[in-house]
């Protein structure tokens, strides 16, 4: 939706292009406003058994994607999962992107490996203690239920698990519309492949430090207490970095609050254009 610099919007996890709707209508006046849905999620065709689902993959579609519509370089908007393939396509092809927005990126790897390995939550502990006890109740309360649900093949159960964690309780998922819980049925089955089988690429703190592009991270006013602490770590690595709280927000923050989200963003790239 129209013209000038490109602004490409990334969806996350139990979610498809459809999330980006009032960011297109919004943005399409100044900008060439595109959201494309990853590869397997809808209204793309699921994976066959076995199929890649690995995040490479997904990186390199979103390079190989802005090449193919000539939106490089882009202003990167992310959200969730989607902001962390940003993150790293940045980091691996630092040309194509002009700035990146980053709305509560799963950042882990910056505490520990997924899964952990002996010892790291140990040291975590000792080092990080608030956010040791964060990580370790978010993947006791809402990661490993899930997992478990997925692979007993009780897949709704499995999704809202995953879908209250993420947005900081259940009161966020009772909020959403009819509509927009069949969009995460529609998505149910790359999360669950991805809990199942996926771990999240290594990040490096020397990877972080070294980046160039201006990057905006963008929060809920009432996200999970892990986030918070996950958004601290990426803020004090990056170089140069902005953030912004979005009141009476989850971690569907452009959803939640459209407004306020849309002009923190827009003047964000108002001091980063071209």
């Amino acid at each position: 939706m129209g013209d000038g610099e490109p602004v490409v919007f990334l969806h996350g996890d139990i979610s498809d292009l459809r999330t980006w709707e009032r960011q297109l209508v919004a943005f399409g006046p100044n900008h060439r406003a595109v959201a494309y849905s990853r590869r397997f999620f809808r209204p793309n065709e699921e994976g066959a058994p076995g199929a890649d689902y690995t995040w490479p993959r997904h990186v390199d579609d979103l390079l190989s994607f802005l090449q193919a519509v000539n939106a490089a370089p882009a202003h990167l908007v992310g959200n969730s999962s989607g902001a962390y393939i940003s993150l790293l396509a940045a980091i691996q092809a630092p040309d194509a992107v002009r700035t990146l927005v980053l709305e509560e990126p799963p950042v882990i790897p910056l505490l520990m490996s997924t899964p952990p390995r002996p010892g790291e939550l140990l040291r975590l502990l000792v080092r990080r203690p608030r956010t040791a006890l964060s990580m370790m109740r978010y993947g006791m309360t809402v990661m490993i239920p899930a997992e478990r649900s997925f692979r007993l093949g009780d897949d709704e159960g499995g999704m809202i698990t995953f879908a209250r964690g993420v947005l900081g309780g259940a009161e966020f998922f009772d909020r959403l519309s009819a509509s927009r819980v069949d969009q995460m049925r529609a998505n149910v089955t790359p999360i669950k492949q991805q809990l199942l089988t996926g771990t999240l690429p290594p990040l490096a703190d020397s990877d972080l430090r070294r980046m160039q592009v201006p990057t905006l991270i963008v929060i809920g006013q009432h996200t999970a207490p892990s986030m918070r602490h996950l958004m601290d770590r990426l803020e004090a690595l990056l170089p140069d970095v902005e953030r912004v709280v979005i009141p009476n927000a989850s971690h569907f923050m452009h959803e939640d609050n459209a407004p306020v989200v849309n002009k923190a963003i827009l003047d964000f790239f108002d001091r980063h254009s071209s």
